[in-house]
């Protein structure tokens, strides 16, 4: 038996010398797809069922291919190991299959190529992990409604420009961050729909010559459309770069979450205390408590950016049908779905244990904060906006002239900026009264906040769940 044999190669008769061990080594791919097997499994079965229904199997042999396929997966379930002759997931379990039930697994491959088979077992793989991803970022969220509720009615200041800015509610301060990731949410569903298209059965590029029925194949393996094009199903992977675009914005939003969050502990802001389960100490400051899971997870934005703009550039440069490059795409998208796996509940506990000092943050309000409050009511009184901006401007500049806080000024100072302020001014300094009045939906005012949280804990409730069609049994 000749090595090429050995190696049981899904092809090669038209070669007459062994494959150079360079490109055997750059060619293997086991190491990235094998953890596509379940789905490689999953798909073949169903295809042993699609040929006997072709009439290109009989009942007994497609029997036996389904039989020896539980098997195989039995096998890799209890941990079996690629041999070094095994080029992809793929090829390990053709060979695993032949050595299960003879040379009848032989026919198994008939009709369809890798191409379809890869392409078909990485949508599995999305569409499951879109599922995961989906109830990780609920968790996440569960935690941020938690803490959301405890800071309702607790002030903070908001920034701009990492400047102080107006009073805000901590809840809302917490659920700005909340909402990003349901909008996260919102996309992973979307990739997970648009993965849901059946390649299976378009061949290497000109689709099966086997009647074989794609819509038995779409029902059983859980997908809700058939590919129109066999030569764009083989090598389209915008279902990959969709996901990690999804991805990529969910890391975005962790990490603009992690970064607040790490300047809000800090010691110039004080406002969190972070627990010690999900931070680390210094191998030589003893007294250092370090957020290591925050800065991780703001790092991981930057590495899922990477992944993403991989795949955009791979798959710009290639024409059309199924071509090697698109052997990376897992690699990508197998690294940046991991990393999210780990760093969501990282952020979740982080988040968990953290305690905020209200009196911090309360005492980081300053009677500047409601400048608009002033210019408000210099409005309410008949003044145009423009006009009421520059003579709250004239009396901001005379606090910084004097030092003292807006309350500390005299009336005088108030109705000299400009003729309407009256002897209630001071009223509007209060920086509760200024919260209260920002009651519109989506608001920081109390009723406005009420309603956010029960919308916030309405959205992840499960029943949106991720859409996977209508899978048949065929176990």
């Amino acid at each position: 038996m000749s090595g090429e044999q050995r190696s049981h190669k899904l092809w090669g008769g038209r070669f007459s010398v062994p494959t150079a061990a360079a490109l055997e080594a750059l060619n293997r791919s086991i190491g990235i797809d094998y953890r596509l097997w379940p789905h490689d499994v999953r798909l073949s079965k169903a295809w042993a069922m699609a040929l006997w229904g072709a009439g290109v199997l009989t009942l007994e042999e497609s029997t036996a291919i389904e039989t020896g396929l539980t098997r195989v997966g039995d096998r890799l379930e209890e941990g079996a190991q690629p041999e070094p002759s095994d080029e992809d997931v793929h090829t390990m379990i053709d060979r695993m299959l032949h050595e299960e039930i003879g040379d009848v697994a032989s026919k198994l491959h008939t009709g369809r190529s890798r191409n379809d088979q890869v392409a078909t077992a990485t949508r599995l793989w999305t569409m499951e992990a879109a599922g995961e991803l989906d109830k990780r970022v609920r968790s996440l969220q569960q935690v941020m409604i938690e803490q959301a509720r405890k800071l309702e009615h607790d002030l903070m200041p908001a920034y701009t420009h990492l400047q102080r800015a107006q009073p805000v509610s901590g809840a809302h301060w917490m659920l700005s961050h909340f909402w990003p990731l349901e909008r996260d949410r919102a996309r992973i569903a979307t990739v997970a729909r648009n993965t849901a298209v059946l390649p299976l059965g378009s061949g290497a590029i000109a689709g099966s010559a086997y009647p074989i029925s794609r819509v038995l194949l779409q029902g059983s393996l859980g997908f809700t459309s058939l590919s129109p094009n066999s030569i764009d199903a083989v090598g389209d992977r915008d279902f990959v770069a969709e996901m990690l675009f999804c991805v990529a914005m969910l890391g975005v939003h962790l990490s603009r979450l992690s970064e607040d969050l790490i300047l809000y502990g800090s010691s110039e802001f004080g406002f969190v205390k972070f627990g010690e389960a999900f931070t680390t100490g210094s191998s030589m400051m003893p007294q250092k408590r370090n957020p290591d899971a925050l800065e991780l997870a703001r790092g991981s934005g930057a590495r899922t950016l990477g992944d993403l703009t991989s795949l955009l550039a791979t798959l710009k440069g290639l024409p059309s049908g199924y071509n090697k490059d698109l052997q990376d795409d897992k690699r990508a998208l197998f690294g940046a779905v991991d990393l999210m796996m780990l760093v969501l509940p990282a952020v979740a506990g982080t988040l968990g244990e953290i305690t905020f000092d209200r009196q911090r943050m309360s005492a980081a309000l300053s009677s500047t904060m409601m400048a608009t409050d002033l210019a408000d009511y210099l409005v309410g009184k008949g003044s145009t906006f423009r006009e009421a901006h520059e003579a709250v401007g004239a009396i901001i500049r005379e606090g910084e002239k004097r030092g003292c806080e807006l309350t500390e000024l005299p009336l005088e100072v108030f109705s000299s900026a400009h003729p309407l302020f009256g002897s209630d001014t001071m009223e509007w300094l209060d920086p509760a009264q200024s919260v209260a009045r920002r009651g519109v939906p989506g608001g920081t005012g109390p009723e406005a906040i009420k309603a956010q949280l029960e919308a916030a804990a309405m959205a992840i409730q499960p029943s949106r769940d991720i859409p996977r069609g209508n899978q048949l049994s065929i176990a």
